[in-house]
């Protein structure tokens, strides 16, 4: 499976608030969703927001998987639109909390258990899982902390940056990656693909890991 990391972010690195980012970047995400088999969320991302993974034109595909990882458990069931509108999403939770939450969503979404691994849920498990239901292309649509866990676990190939010609500066506000510790020794390398300029001032950036 190639996994993608997409996110926008300002030139200080912050990745909210996530209204930040230009038409011709809502466009982008919106594409690269359609190029994809699926997207994975992060709660915090959806808690924040009402994401309901729409790709160009406002389509839902129906074969296309949303899927959203919340190693509590705690999500707006009620208060969300993709657990009312378009195909039943997947949530990946904890092992201990997935029975609580699939009673809780019933119908609205289907319950998958994850085992732990390095303080957060293991995702290349959830890849597996993925896999099993014919997923080749997975996007990953953040925030900070399914970011980080992503690359510290190594699952990710490549990230689609957009940086926009922004400063936020507010320490409270969220990064690209938000963890408790550096991401490798100290830095986790990155290889530069792609930059295309475009005339509001932003950059389409594309990056391969380097997973050594």
């Amino acid at each position: 499976m190639r996994v993608s990391l997409i996110a926008a972010m300002t030139l200080c690195g912050r990745i909210s608030p996530a209204t930040m980012g230009s038409r011709q970047d809502r466009r982008f995400l919106e594409e690269s969703r359609q190029a994809t088999d699926a997207s994975l969320l992060g709660a915090g991302t959806l808690r924040e927001g009402d994401a309901e993974m729409r790709g160009p034109g406002g389509i839902l595909p129906e074969n296309r998987i949303r899927a959203i990882i919340s190693a509590s458990g705690r999500l707006p069931l009620e208060q969300r639109k993709i657990f009312q509108i378009g195909p039943r999403p997947l949530i990946f939770t904890a092992a201990e909390r997935a029975k609580s939450l699939a009673d809780q969503a019933g119908q609205r979404a289907e319950v998958i258990a994850l085992p732990a691994k390095d303080g957060f849920l293991d995702l290349a498990a959830a890849c597996r899982k993925l896999a099993r239901r014919g997923v080749k292309e997975l996007l990953l649509e953040g925030g900070g902390t399914l970011n980080f866990h992503a690359l510290r676990q190594r699952i990710v190939d490549e990230l689609l940056v957009t940086i926009a010609p922004k400063l936020s500066g507010h320490r409270a506000a969220i990064s690209l990656a938000d963890g408790a510790e550096p991401l490798g020794d100290p830095f986790l390398d990155l290889q530069l693909l792609s930059c295309h300029p475009t005339l509001n001032g932003e950059l389409f950036c594309r990056y391969r890991v380097n997973k050594n």
